[in-house]
């Protein structure tokens, strides 16, 4: 599922056009609704919940809505909603009962805020409360952000802090689990109680800095922190060891500290052809450590229609917890066979259409922008995927 957050957030880079970060004043009483359906798609061979072995095949399919309301030139509401109906014949292995309750699955999320702008100092300031529900877990958080453009407009500050509280036992949306909450193990573990602890706790402090450096280039600086603690392990992934047959429980640390650095450079080669780099480095007390490196062009044929392509490059060192199918020993303190925890590089390639017809549907309302978009995602270790998404932006004026 980590991979499946990773790509859908390319998804939105196509639904934010390139611009210059000097805030704009904005009309009064504006309102954007847009609407995102994406359709998810994996296969692999390496599933945590079978010890690092068998398969990753999973389909997600994701409608979302957000809306953006402008009351007045200080003032801004905001909200999304969405749902991810999710299939997976791994997470379906956790009994080993093929099509049974746990094959399917459900994702609840919305969120909802609010964004002051004061004039003087230019400064807005943004308020947003979240919620997210899934058989597996419980999620509430929120977020405190500001954003300060400096006088002269060429350059602007960001600040972010959020916070996530996940309650991870099981059973809220499953028929077949009428008992009381429970974190939940592989059938056959379920003898032990492997954890006295269910909650997980994630802070996330992120900072921005973007200069415009002309009309054709703007630079951005971006360092963060990540805090995790709490249950850390997913109580449903096996680990076999060298010596004994049967499996344990997944077990990490119950503290994990990230720190990523990015960096991006906007180039606005032509009116018509944009070209967004970025780089991210990423380290964490787990012993991974990352690079990325993004690239996005916009080339607009003419007003009402922009080809896009992206292709983005992923290498990470493995974790000092991960191993292997039975490469772990008994004496291991800490032990997990999740891919996502290996050394591996991925490579991500997308293509899009973006439409801008601005076609009226009354005196008010109208067609904003339409996205359509492809990725195909590749990782080393033999997992693929591919996403299809359409988004549909349309204004209220």
């Amino acid at each position: 599922m980590k991979i499946i957050a990773t790509i859908f957030l390319s998804i939105f880079a196509l639904s934010v056009s390139a611009q210059d970060s000097a805030y704009v004043k904005r009309k009064l009483s504006e309102t954007d609704i847009n609407v995102l359906f994406s359709f998810y798609t994996q296969d692999g061979d390496h599933s945590a919940v079978t010890g690092g072995i068998g398969t990753e095949n999973l389909q997600v399919y994701a409608p979302q809505l957000n809306v953006t309301h402008t009351i007045d030139s200080v003032h801004t509401l905001l909200f999304d909603a969405g749902i991810d109906f999710i299939t997976s014949a791994s997470t379906d292995n956790i009994d080993y009962n093929m099509s049974s309750a746990s094959r399917q699955d459900a994702h609840i999320h919305a969120s909802a805020g609010f964004s002051h702008y004061f004039r003087k100092p230019a400064l807005e300031l943004g308020f947003r409360g979240s919620f997210g529900l899934e058989s597996d877990f419980l999620s509430g958080g929120f977020q405190l952000w500001f954003y300060h453009p400096d006088k002269s407009g060429m350059t602007s500050y960001y600040a972010s802090l959020q916070a996530f509280f996940d309650d991870m036992r099981w059973g809220r949306l499953s028929e077949d689990n009428k008992s009381d909450l429970t974190l939940i193990y592989p059938v056959e573990l379920r003898d032990t109680s492997w954890f006295d602890i269910y909650m997980r706790y994630s802070y996330n402090l992120d900072f921005g800095i973007e200069r415009i450096i002309n009309k054709r280039m703007v630079i951005g600086f971006y360092p963060g922190i990540i805090i995790q603690t709490g249950l850390l392990s997913t109580p449903f992934h096996r680990v076999y060891f060298m010596e004994e047959e049967k499996a344990r429980v997944e077990n990490l640390p119950t503290r994990r500290i990230k720190v990523p650095l990015g960096f991006k450079l906007n180039s606005y080669i032509s009116t018509s052809f944009i070209l967004n780099t970025f780089y991210r480095f990423y380290a964490d007390d787990f012993g991974i450590s990352s690079n990325t490196i993004e690239l996005e062009t916009y080339y607009k044929i003419n007003p009402y229609i922009t080809p896009t392509l992206s292709l983005r490059f992923y290498q990470q060192t493995p974790s000092k917890y991960f191993k292997p199918y039975k490469e772990h020993l008994t004496s291991d303190t800490w032990y997990t066979s999740d891919y996502d925890l290996s050394a591996f590089y991925s490579i991500r390639a997308g293509a899009g259409l973006r439409f801008t017809p601005f076609k009226k549907m009354s005196s008010k309302w109208s067609f904003d922008v339409i996205d359509l978009m492809y990725n195909y995602y590749w990782r080393s270790d033999g997992l693929d995927a591919h996403i299809i998404s359409t988004y549909f932006g349309i204004k209220r004026r």
